[in-house]
């Protein structure tokens, strides 16, 4: 397994109301971020996986830019578009064409100028061609040639995409990071603030090389630690605590929540840690749903055992009213552990690590028509208007993640609960303990 390097990220900067927002929507063509036409609507800093022309990239949208402003929420937004801007490979600076230059526009194109950053200088509100020659007026502020869109139309933004696509290869190359080596197993510890992710982390160093406090939040970034554990390379990401969106309100809280979506992005397994004094909360069963879409393999870790009665019964009834809880996650592999005593440190790497195996196996196609034919003698798949359902065969076509294809006469014709019938058998036949599996059905 050679290790992919993180997708660059670019940030849509600018003062309020220039269409950011709606850019960003275009962009990933879905209504992810409210969009007014009241200024500063956008507070929070969204983001989103994007994808042109085979390129992917991580598209961030950001609140509208004050310079100098002493407003409280001003300031707040200021310092989220500022970690923006830090974090990204490529700045989109937005302008209104309809509006012209303003000072506002001139104060962030001088900050710009002197961030060091590859900015891409968009006029935006450019709805026809009678409207371009306003796109001039934007040369006056340094920053090269001015592209003309309409965010709101979707005119030109096809065209402004293949400029990002264009230079996305060139500026990964300039971010210099080294990849992984070959059969590291990148492990992602996340969770709500002070369930134990750093002391947990430091019960596998054996030292305090990551600071431990009672406060909640004192990781504010993503630390990648290696290590080796029985002959194999592990890279362990201690992240920030990952809160509701509702409670996350400093602008190094916002940071903290990008870093730590993209440490799952980037991980292979993760290790989702829950404290055993505050059960399993709704949040909890969030970062569990955001890892499983992320395809990521998953343990759900129960830290602080120490501080409950640590009997073979109690853990039995704490792990049954896990797996109800969980429902359709059944398969995530529970941990109990003590970061402060060391209890079941080992054992959640170990199973770390059976979780990263079971994500790299490959199931022969023989055995997997097998296993077919079991499957559909003991419930065939329901009919489809007046037809049947036939499936004929089936491969896995890919790993990290499993990816099962199955070749029928009519794919529409399966339905979640068939594909929940089909998973289940699988799993129950060939395992694959903490991994997310891709069914996909396809026309024979």
């Amino acid at each position: 397994m050679t290790a992919q390097k993180d997708k660059p990220v670019v940030a849509i900067v600018g003062r309020p109301n220039v269409g950011k927002s709606t850019l960003f929507n275009r962009i990933l063509r879905q209504r992810a971020a409210i969009v007014d036409d009241v200024p500063g609507v956008t507070r929070d800093r969204l983001y989103a996986e994007a994808e042109w022309a085979g390129k992917r990239f991580v598209l961030v949208d950001t609140g509208g830019y004050v310079p100098e402003s002493d407003d409280l929420i001003e300031q707040a937004v200021r310092e989220q578009v500022q970690y923006a801007m830090d974090e990204a490979a490529l700045i989109l600076f937005l302008v209104d064409a309809r509006t012209g230059v303003t000072p506002m526009d001139q104060e962030i194109a001088r900050l710009l100028s002197r961030w060091q950053k590859p900015v891409l200088l968009v006029a935006n509100k450019v709805d026809s061609a009678a409207q371009e020659a306003a796109v001039y007026e934007f040369y006056s502020l340094g920053l090269g040639e001015p592209f003309g869109v309409s965010a709101a139309e979707g005119r030109a933004t096809g065209d402004l995409l293949d400029r990002i696509a264009e230079s996305l290869p060139e500026l990964a190359e300039q971010e210099g990071e080294e990849p992984e080596p070959d059969e590291a197993v990148r492990v992602a510890v996340v969770g709500r603030p002070n369930v134990g992710k750093s002391s947990f982390v430091n019960a596998v160093l054996g030292e305090d090389k990551l600071i431990v406090t009672e406060i909640p939040g004192t990781t504010r970034d993503s630390i990648d630690t290696r290590v080796v554990y029985r002959g194999k390379d592990l890279v362990l990401i201690d992240t920030a605590g990952l809160r509701r969106r509702s409670r996350v309100r400093e602008a190094l809280e916002f940071y903290s929540t990008v870093r730590t979506h993209r440490a799952i992005r980037r991980s292979d397994v993760v290790l989702v840690m829950v404290g055993a004094d505050e059960g399993l909360a709704s949040q909890d069963k969030k970062i569990l749903e955001e890892v499983i879409s992320q395809r990521r393999g998953v343990v759900l870790v129960i830290n602080k055992w120490d501080l409950l009665q640590h009997d073979a019964d109690l853990a039995r009834r704490y792990r049954e009213l896990l797996e109800k809880e969980l429902r359709i996650y059944r398969y995530v592999p529970i941990v109990f552990t003590s970061a402060k005593t060391g209890r079941g440190i080992r054992r959640a790497l170990d199973t770390a690590v059976e979780v990263w195996e079971e994500r790299r196996r490959r199931i022969e196609t023989s055995r997997m028509n097998e296993f077919l034919q079991e499957a559909v003698s003991a419930y065939p798949p329901p009919a489809y208007g007046s037809k049947y359902v036939k499936i004929k065969y089936a491969s896995q076509v890919g790993t990290n993640p499993p990816v099962f294809a199955f070749f029928c006469n009519i794919p529409k014709g399966i339905k979640t609960p068939y594909r929940q019938y089909l998973e289940n058998r699988l799993r129950e036949k060939f395992g694959f303990r903490g991994v997310p599996l891709i069914l996909t059905f396809r026309k024979k």
